[in-house]
């Protein structure tokens, strides 16, 4: 066997602002040519590890260190060095952003190694057609969508010739198509080049779309698992840490049906089905599909109206949104969803009252928001953006959170209540006291959540809710979201989470360039295959499951799924 590209021995990490390890005895060996999946829940240790890879830590972060780590059979000794060995996608792409120009960006390594011009362009040509980018190589990296910017991103990294990828959370703005195919390009550079790629990420099942050798769990700053994907995706060691299985395994464990690595679940393009489990399938899909009943909210008089709606953004003068008009009904659930560049968060925008409409209108109750004020909007809307670090304003995550309550003039008892009350949500308790900066992206994430949720909005409008979360921190807040519905908020979500769309919204509000192509309940949206490929959504593993066991209809195993585990 060769020598391993990285390796840990005994490896510690402190983090000088905390009291305790962010990583413990870690001792991990990757060998060249390797693909890595390494998952975690929030907090567990997975984005300081990676930052350890690049070189960020401790160099651009330092703390305390102990044991020994090399990379490329070296001690690292500068991020200089390590970037030439490893190539680096980062979580939050707004900090990864150099140029003023997506095209200049791709070129930056290029241009400090004096690649001739013609030379240059051709290559940054090359490698944005790859990834979906070429597009809009002339406009700025900030005014791209979240997807747009990650691909970007992963050009500007694949431009050079690395020993290893590594990705942190590659896939948490990337609409479910565009996941696929990002996953697929991953794969195709490291069939193509040899590198080793680890890939840091929480939904396993979309990573899993193609093969990996290792899954590596992380919790606690310990590694507790390390095996083939076939272990791990049937182990309970998934749900111990917090982390979602599959969905085709959960379906198959309601269905009755015991799933071992003997079945080859690790994807499920290998997964194997007797006939003896294909028969509990059908007959769990027929009895729970024939109880299902559809609960939407949608008649009475509309809370929110959209009629007519178009938007340009001036910089550009390309339409984003064109004559969009629908009704949101009080105590809806809905979802938003389509391709990255689709109008979703210029939409959510518009109702927050951060953009003007160019003509249109929007109402609420009733009265036209063309002419509030975003403090007003406020009052009414509560807005959860895409991007943390847009949102965030104070360093101490109490004061951040207690900002919007202070500055109605509420009494200082009462908001330190409704505080620990929305971090209590969140799962945030223990951060009270700490600084911003001492968060992972997805705690931050959960920041901005409770920033809106301290306030009791009417309406609650959450882009990518659950991005950077893992599954037991996503279903805490979901659950919540899911009670405050139940209490009359209306929520509408804009998601590329396809698990999410299914198992809480009702409805279904599909974007395709700037337009509104569909309305319908979400389990309809996601079984018509025409519909999912103009709007980039991918099918879920469920609709796979039902081919493999014969069921014609598919929508009779979503709607099993739905209606419950048992």
């Amino acid at each position: 066997m060769s020598e391993p590209i990285i390796e840990f021995k005994d490896f510690s990490f402190q983090y000088r602002a905390q009291k305790h390890p962010t990583l413990t005895d870690i001792n991990l060996r990757v060998f060249p040519g390797e693909k890595i999946l390494i998952a975690g829940p929030s907090g567990s240790g997975k984005s300081t590890l990676g930052s350890c890879l690049n070189g960020l830590i401790p160099f651009n972060c330092p703390g305390k260190i102990t044991g020994e780590l090399t990379v490329g059979g070296q001690t690292p000794k500068s991020v200089f060095q390590l970037s030439d060995i490893v190539g680096t996608v980062l979580q939050d792409t707004d900090g990864q952003f150099v140029g003023l120009s997506s095209g200049e960006d791709i070129a930056f390594v290029l241009e400090n190694n004096t690649c001739p011009q013609a030379e240059m362009k051709a290559r940054v040509l090359e490698v944005a057609r790859l990834v979906g980018a070429d597009g809009y190589l002339s406009h700025s990296p900030q005014r791209l969508s979240g997807g747009q910017k990650q691909r970007v991103s992963m050009a500007g990294v694949l431009i050079s010739d690395t020993s290893i990828l590594l990705l942190d959370e590659p896939l948490a703005a990337l609409d479910p198509l565009t996941g696929k195919r990002a996953v697929e390009l991953v794969d195709e550079v490291a069939n193509r080049t040899g590198c080793t790629v680890i890939i840091i990420e929480h939904r396993l099942e979309d990573v899993l779309w193609k093969k990996m050798d290792r899954i590596i769990l992380l919790d606690s700053g310990r590694i507790v698992a390390d095996g083939v994907p076939d272990d791990i995706v049937v182990s309970a060691k998934l749900r111990e840490i917090g982390l979602r299985e599959p969905l085709y395994i959960s379906a198959l464990r309601r269905a009755g049906v015991t799933v071992t690595p003997e079945n080859k679940p690790g994807r499920l393009d290998t997964l194997i089905v007797t006939d003896d489990d294909t028969a509990k399938v059908r007959e769990w899909a027929v009895c729970k599909s024939d109880n299902w009943s559809d609960n939407a909210k949608n008649g009475g008089t509309p809370l929110l109206e959209a009629k007519n709606v178009h938007f340009a953004y001036p910089e550009t003068g390309v339409d984003a949104l064109k004559d969009v008009s629908f009704s949101l009904y009080p105590g809806e659930m809905a979802a938003i969803v389509g391709c990255n560049g689709a109008g979703k968060s210029t939409l959510a925008k518009l109702i927050a009252g951060f953009e003007t409409l160019n003509a249109g209108d929007i109402l609420f109750n009733g009265a036209n928001m063309r002419d509030w004020t975003i403090p007003e909007c406020a009052e009414r809307i509560g807005y959860v953006m895409q991007n943390p670090n847009q949102m965030i304003c104070k360093p101490m995550i109490f004061d951040e959170i207690a900002l919007g309550l202070r500055v109605r003039g509420v009494p200082e008892a009462e908001v330190a209540e409704r505080v620990e009350r929305a971090l209590g949500v969140c799962g945030l308790t223990r951060f009270i006291k700490w600084p911003i900066s001492a968060l992972s992206y997805g705690q931050k994430k959960r920041v901005t959540i409770a920033d809106a949720l301290v306030l009791d909005p009417q309406i609650l409008i959450l882009d990518e809710p659950t991005a950077g979360q893992d599954w037991r921190h996503y279903t805490d807040i979901m659950d919540f979201l899911v009670e405050l519905n139940r209490r009359g908020i209306t929520v509408l979500m804009i998601t590329h989470d396809m698990h999410l769309c299914l198992e809480y919204a009702k409805r279904a509000l599909v974007f395709a360039d700037g337009r509104l192509i569909a309305d319908r309940p979400e389990y309809e949206v996601l079984s018509d295959p025409e519909l999912a490929a103009r709007a980039n959504l991918r099918e879920t593993s469920l609709y796979g499951l039902a081919r493999m066991c014969g069921i014609g209809d598919a929508k009779s195993l979503v709607r099993a799924y739905i209606g419950g585990e048992s």
